[in-house]
């Protein structure tokens, strides 16, 4: 404790040498909230609700492991001096782009193999990717990790926000951007716009390809504001990765509008 402020217990349960914490915990309860709603979407789209929890089976471990996998890589000058502590997930060391592109890349296969539409699928858990991301911050938060440069507590005053994240926000003496918030903030915005558009004449595909312009569109801007950042050379890795699945996105858009009409996202048709 430091100048009178206690950071929050980031341990939420303690059961003998096992510790439970509230990271896993907020991220647990993220993807139930993110399946909750990708199964109610489903039954409206006449879309089988079975899928999504078939496809979770195989998603979140391989996400795990791609999430680790990408922030390794780039840390590489670490870890091969440090091999043992490639495994050491609980360490700390995960990245959601890498999360996403294994995620993605699962579906993808699995789509494939059960011969349903991957954008379909896409579409309708686009919404519930995006509002899990939102809510899988609050553990950066109890962490606190995934903050800004330093900051005076009258800067994060002046930003009106409650006292306990701006206790939180308290690290070793300093007081930092909350960086985790404006992600979050971003994400709940995105939310909404994802589940106002689905419901206009958006063509099949497009929902997912909307969510993925508008969370790298964020994050480019909020990167540049992160201490923590993973880089490549003397460029941040999320930030290069955003541009390039900005420009990718909208290129795809074009591209299936005048080559292949795909159907309406309301379309029930297969």
């Amino acid at each position: 404790m430091e100048n009178g402020i206690k950071p929050l217990d980031p341990v939420a349960l303690q059961i003998g040498e096992i510790s439970i914490k509230w990271y896993g915990v907020i991220i647990a309860c993220g993807v139930v909230i993110a399946l909750l709603l990708a199964l109610y979407e489903s039954s409206k789209r006449k879309f089988d609700k079975e899928i999504f929890v078939d496809l979770l089976i195989w998603a979140i471990p391989i996400s795990v492991i791609s999430a680790r996998i990408y922030y390794v890589a780039f840390e590489w000058d670490f870890y091969k001096e440090n091999p043992g502590e490639i495994i050491k997930i609980w360490h700390g060391g995960i990245a959601i782009y890498g999360a996403l592109i294994g995620a993605v890349i699962t579906a993808i296969i699995f789509t494939r193999v059960k011969k349903i539409s991957f954008w379909q699928l896409a579409d309708i858990a686009a919404p519930s990717l995006i509002i899990a991301q939102a809510i899988g911050r609050w553990g950066n938060f109890m962490n606190q990790e995934a903050h800004g440069a330093a900051v005076t507590r009258g800067f994060l005053e002046n930003l009106h926000l409650p006292k306990f994240i701006i206790d939180q926000m308290y690290i070793s003496g300093v007081y930092y951007q909350p960086t985790f918030l404006y992600e979050s903030l971003w994400n709940v915005i995105g939310f909404i716009i994802l589940l106002i558009i689905r419901r206009t004449k958006v063509r099949r595909g497009e929902v997912f390809l909307s969510y993925v312009i508008w969370y790298s569109v964020g994050r480019f801007f909020i990167e540049g504001m992160r201490t923590d950042s993973l880089m490549w050379g003397a460029f941040r890795v999320s930030q290069v990765l955003a541009v390039i699945l900005v420009v990718v996105a909208i290129a795809i858009i074009v591209y299936r509008r005048v080559r292949s009409n795909p159907p309406y996202y309301l379309d029930t048709k297969k």
